[in-house]
């Protein structure tokens, strides 16, 4: 094909596209480039049919008006679809029907004028920037297998999206080219160009990932299968400091006295001489999405990894609350935290049962405050190893037992609790005893009297991330972190049985 054909060709691709209306398919602009290029490819005198037999060609001087039309058309193209993009409107109608630029402006000044604002105030937190980051990153979760809440038309159809389209949405909507031009780019020159983006405050697509991690993280989190939640009770620390003399036990106070006609109130002193104490620490870790697993679209290191995170932060949160129970540590009065001196432990250790538990029970029903008055806390959780769950249930669920020395059709005495009486099966407590004997426990509604508490930083329950860049780290890293202690606040709530081996 000489230069001519060339032209000629190009001419058809773009009369052809004109005439349906349409911009030129990648098929065709592959094609049409191809054409360019052995245009510029011919010598300047190859214009003309004769021009390689010595005849005189056309005047180099004058412009070919076949490719000055294709350069007019490009140029047309390129205004109409940057000013389109500042505006937010879609340049393909201007393209299509050949509007001029004069038309283009006006309509653009119509819309924004409809819009409501300029050029740079397009993009606020309710407009379709904001709607889109949302799609993209339901449609990450939703790949990765993620429950997404009433999604969105855009995201589902985002759900096709590797992350080298979505790197190139995000780019050509912030005018960093064409959808074309960002096409034809490799996978490792669109990594520089995002690699570009990772501290900037506005750019889309790590803002999406951002999102798309958070969203793993909570739903994560809070599905990860553990127990102290259900028994333990939760407060707030706003600093690191040990939190001394900011606790108090249940019944520091001294009773209310009667105050006689014309008699003075006598003032009380709360009884604080033994105080829990509490402190926070920082856990977490460092992931990162490299270039590798850009170019892999492995996309699971942006969804399941944090999660697997989040859920690992969790369950250390539970292994911590139940190590407590199982190695008995002292606690704030010197003694360990199951302790004859406590009240709360059982001599002689015993599977659930009638017996068992009507024991367990009445240590917390018979626990006084500091000044020796009862503070009747009420059974609430009774928190066994794996394996005792279908026992429980048959203790708590039968209306009517046998009895040795009775006979069967008992009333049974337990059967009044089984709406107030909890059963929280833990498997951790089958790990922590190594084949020993398997303690279980009865605590108490925390109201009348707690044990074991989880502390936040400033009530922030979750992980949080935050993005990085460590020297000499290529590709997006992010650092998760959660801040927790985990302390015995009172051991009146709460009362253990040391089992037997099953």
């Amino acid at each position: 094909m000489n230069k001519t054909e060339a032209l000629a060709r190009q001419q058809a691709l773009v009369n052809q596209a004109r005439a349906e209306s349409r911009s030129l398919t990648p098929e065709e602009q592959a094609e049409f480039d191809r054409c360019q290029q052995i245009i510029d490819a011919a010598p300047a005198d190859s214009t003309t049919p004769g021009a390689a037999e010595g005849q005189r060609g056309a005047d180099p001087a004058a412009p070919d008006p076949i490719q000055q039309a294709l350069a007019n058309e490009r140029q047309r193209t390129a205004d109409i679809t940057s000013l389109c993009r500042q505006v937010g409107m879609d340049a393909d109608p201007f393209i299509r029907d050949g509007s001029d630029m004069n038309a283009v402006r006006e309509a653009a000044v119509n819309f924004m004028i409809q819009h409501h604002g300029p050029v740079g105030a397009r993009f606020t937190d309710h407009d379709q920037q904001q709607d889109f980051r949302q799609a993209a990153s339901d449609a990450l979760l939703m790949r990765s297998g993620f429950a997404v809440s009433s999604p969105t038309e855009e995201a589902c159809q985002m759900q096709r999206l590797s992350l080298r389209d979505l790197a190139i949405e995000c780019l050509a909507r912030e005018g960093a080219g064409t959808t074309t031009e960002l096409l034809r780019m490799s996978r490792d020159d669109l990594w520089e160009q995002l690699q570009r983006q990772f501290l900037s405050p506005t750019a889309a697509f790590p803002a999406i990932l951002d999102n798309t991690i958070r969203k793993s993280i909570v739903q994560r989190y809070q599905s990860a299968p553990t127990t102290f939640q259900v028994w333990t009770t939760e407060g707030t620390l706003t600093d690191f400091k040990p939190s001394r003399d900011h606790e108090y036990l249940l019944g520091g106070a001294g009773e209310f006295l009667e105050v006689a006609e014309g008699g003075e109130l006598k003032h009380d002193t709360l009884k604080t001489e033994l105080l829990p104490q509490r402190k926070l620490s920082t856990y977490g870790r460092q992931f990162s999405m490299t270039r590798e697993a850009f170019v892999n679209d492995d996309i699971g290191l942006i969804t399941e990894m944090p999660g697997q995170y989040a859920a690992a932060a969790k369950r250390t949160i539970n292994k911590q609350v139940y190590q407590i129970l199982m190695t008995n540590p002292a606690i704030f009065d010197g003694a360990a935290l199951f302790d004859a001196a406590h009240g709360n432990l059982m001599e002689t250790g015993g599977a659930p049962g009638i017996d068992t538990m009507q024991a367990i029970m009445l240590k917390l029903l018979r626990q006084t405050d500091p000044f020796g008055e009862s503070i009747m806390v009420q059974p609430r959780f009774v928190i066994v190893p794996v394996g005792y769950g279908f026992k429980m249930s048959q203790i708590l669920e039968s209306p009517q037992i046998d009895v040795e020395g009775i006979g069967s059709h008992t009333a049974n005495a337990l059967y009044q609790y089984r709406n107030t009486l909890q059963v929280v099966e833990e498997g951790t407590i089958n790990v922590l005893a190594k084949g020993a004997a398997l303690p279980w426990f009865m605590a108490g509604d925390p109201a009348t009297g707690r044990s074991i508490q989880v502390d936040y930083l400033n009530g922030m329950k979750t992980p949080s991330i935050r993005r990085s860049q460590p020297a000499g780290r290529l590709g997006y890293v992010w650092d998760i972190w959660m801040d927790w202690g985990v302390s015995a606040v009172d051991w009146r709530g709460i009362a253990k049985n040391p089992g037997v081996s099953q």
